[in-house]
């Protein structure tokens, strides 16, 4: 339902004008930017000052503009193999694994190992257009196309730099350049540093764009993943989004032997996913090894004339393949197939004693629901 609504609340920004509610004290609900701000704060792409503040009219940094991106494009859990080292960006940075995302998905480039990024200076609107339309699949156009449509509207077109003629002329033909409609003539002012508030109108185009037609990196990180593997008949999905319900029952594969008769209550055990789950659909809702750790809940051996041995595992965690560690509560006991008559020999005699082999196969049932993003195996927590 809340999916739903945000799609309802988006929409009307889009075709009706309807401003949403102000998420920050210094925004008007009148103010140009006020719908493309509040949306995208909704949405934990921006975010406002410790005072409550948005400040719409500061500049906006590379390094914050690159994890802006990233996030606006809903590619912040990527994993990139090879990261490009910049001089000025050490994997202590704080937006070093974004930049390396802003890189890896094309919105930026680096000519070689060793250039520099210059994260602390301010992101200026011709970067913030060229990202924007690098995110995006289009049409080639020629040099002379792109002055052609910027001159229509531009009083200082024919003054830009080079580079920018056909990221300009891209982003006009998509509707994408940010004009404030206070500016009393309509300029690109392609090196001027840009606003927090133009960044958050750039910010708003590009993800519109890049639901219709992202590059060819964003593309495949935005498809459902597919494939074989364990059916769990009771998951849903939801746009991007899968769903395993609780109270689902999943095969586990423990990694040591477990007993009974010599096991401990409250020992450690670990195991992993022996298959991928998936929906009905085939989307891959947890991948094949994701590794698996719990506890021992209750232990006790078997004993003749006084029980059946009892051997009752709880899980606690999962850690896929994007090193994510999250919640992954289920319960299983272990128990043995058996005919009528030996159902009847075992209660009557009791003594029966209860093991899982290592590799031995164990059935877990789900505490609670797990939601995963099926584009790129992300857990919700």
């Amino acid at each position: 339902m809340k999916n739903i609504l945000k799609a309802l609340f988006s929409a009307a920004v889009l075709t009706l004008g309807i401003i949403p509610a102000v998420a920050f004290p210094d925004v008007a609900d009148d103010y140009w930017a006020a719908p493309q701000i509040n949306l995208l704060s909704e949405q934990g792409v921006i975010v406002g000052y410790p005072d409550g503040n948005f400040k719409p009219d500061d500049n906006v940094t590379r390094a914050e503009f690159a994890a802006m991106s990233i996030r606006a494009l809903g590619q912040e859990h990527t994993k990139v193999a090879q990261p490009v080292n910049f001089t000025d960006v050490t994997e202590e940075h704080w937006a070093y694994n974004d930049i390396q995302k802003a890189l890896y998905f094309d919105l930026i480039s680096c000519d070689k190992d060793g250039d520099t990024f210059r994260p602390e200076d301010s992101v200026s609107r011709a970067e913030t257009v060229s990202i924007a339309v690098n995110a995006l699949t289009t049409e080639t156009i020629s040099v002379a196309k792109a002055k052609e449509v910027l001159e229509r509207q531009y009083i200082d077109a024919n003054t830009i730099p080079e580079w920018f003629i056909i990221p300009a002329g891209k982003a006009e033909i998509l509707g994408m350049v940010v004009v404030a409609p206070t500016a009393k003539q309509a300029a690109l002012e392609a090196e001027r540093p840009a606003t927090r508030a133009e960044v958050a109108a750039i910010l708003f185009k590009m993800m519109e764009q890049a639901k219709l037609n992202p590059n060819a990196k964003l593309a495949e990180a935005m498809r459902k993943k597919t494939g074989e593997g364990i059916v769990l008949d009771e998951a849903t999905v939801q746009g991007s989004v899968g769903t395993i319900p609780a109270g689902t029952v999943v095969p586990i594969k423990l990694t040591t032997y477990i007993s009974s008769q010599t096991s401990d209550g409250g020992a450690l055990y670990t195991a992993s996913v022996p298959q991928n789950y998936v929906t009905k659909e085939k989307f891959i809702l947890i991948r094949e090894g994701a590794a698996l750790k719990g506890q021992l809940l209750d232990v006790r051996p078997g004993k003749y004339f006084v029980r059946n041995g009892v051997l009752v595992l709880k899980n606690t965690l999962i850690t896929t393949e994007n090193d994510q560690t999250a919640a992954f509560y289920a319960i299983g006991s272990i128990r043995k197939d058996r005919n009528w008559w030996m159902k009847f020999v075992r209660w009557a005699f009791k003594g029966e004693s209860l093991e899982v082999p290592a590799e031995g196969t164990v059935y877990m049932e789900l505490l609670q629901p797990i939601r995963v993003d099926l584009t790129n195996g992300w857990i919700y927590e």
